[in-house]
């Protein structure tokens, strides 16, 4: 018996299929070219997963650990609005109603990261705060401490080489510093940190090279946090919230001695 004819596809039926084998033929010239395929959830969630494993294994509590890959998320979505911002103009030779169409496109984009980022934030650190002061200065956590540290050690490096304050006294320093901070402030706290570095980079130089490692100046006395890296967050505090600062240094039971130490001699460095 003569095999039953194969059935015939429609032009419309022939054009979809021929469509989307071109583009499927399409994805794999560009898989191929490049090496790679784009990320899903599954493995989205199982790197999140895997990191979130490894971090408990050195003793981050898992509540930290999330809070730590939430703002890494948060910090991607906001770095690519802003690349969205820096994206180069309609292509030319289109028309006014062209270019109009792909600014509102772009801007659409744009808005939806820039809502995308706030409540990646959001996730991380809970909504924006508001009501009392207490509700804005939780206490300070291990990762708080962890990532100050992380921030300030860089910065110190470029005026000195070396620090001889206990790591344990610098934990209770930055303590007292991070306490000056609401939940915001310590997420863009390294920041501001840098733009005090640079602000003040000269002056920066002038008092490590008179009082710090480098110097005459001894480890101990009251110019000791000029030996530890923690030296330049006390000093961002002693600028922009004083009165805070001294709350939670004397809560800490910290010496006094060396926040006078620090301000004096931060006042003799003063070039003018």
């Amino acid at each position: 018996m003569a095999p039953a004819a194969r059935p015939r596809l429609s032009y419309a039926g022939r054009s979809k299929l021929e469509a989307r084998t071109e583009d499927d033929e399409g994805d794999a010239i560009n898989t191929a070219e490049t090496g790679r395929r784009p990320l899903d959830s599954a493995g989205v969630l199982n790197a999140k997963n895997t990191l979130l494993e490894l971090l408990g294994r050195a003793g981050v509590f898992r509540g930290e650990a999330e809070e730590l890959i939430a703002l890494v998320e948060a910090g991607a979505v906001a770095d690519a609005h802003s690349e969205v911002g820096k994206a180069a103009g309609a292509p030319a030779g289109h028309g006014e109603p062209y270019t109009t169409g792909w600014h509102d496109g772009a801007r659409a984009v744009g808005d939806e990261l820039a809502r995308v980022a706030e409540q990646a934030l959001d996730r991380a650190i809970g909504p924006a705060a508001s009501g009392s002061t207490a509700a804005r200065l939780p206490p300070v956590g291990r990762v708080d401490v962890e990532r100050v540290n992380v921030a300030v050690t860089p910065l110190y490096l470029a005026f000195s080489e070396r620090s001889g304050l206990d790591p344990e006294v610098s934990d209770e320093v930055l303590t007292a510093v991070i306490g000056t901070l609401s939940v915001v402030g310590r997420v863009g706290y390294a920041g501001q940190l840098e733009q005090f570095t640079e602000t003040h980079r000269e002056r920066l130089e002038r008092l490590y090279a008179r009082y710090g490692p480098g110097s005459r100046i001894a480890v101990h006395g009251r110019y000791s946090l000029l030996h530890s890296p923690t030296s330049i967050a006390v000093l961002e505090r002693l600028m922009s919230a004083p009165a805070a600062l001294r709350t939670e240094w004397e809560h800490a039971e910290l010496p006094p001695a060396w926040l006078e130490g620090l301000t004096s001699a931060w006042r003799a460095s003063d070039g003018s």
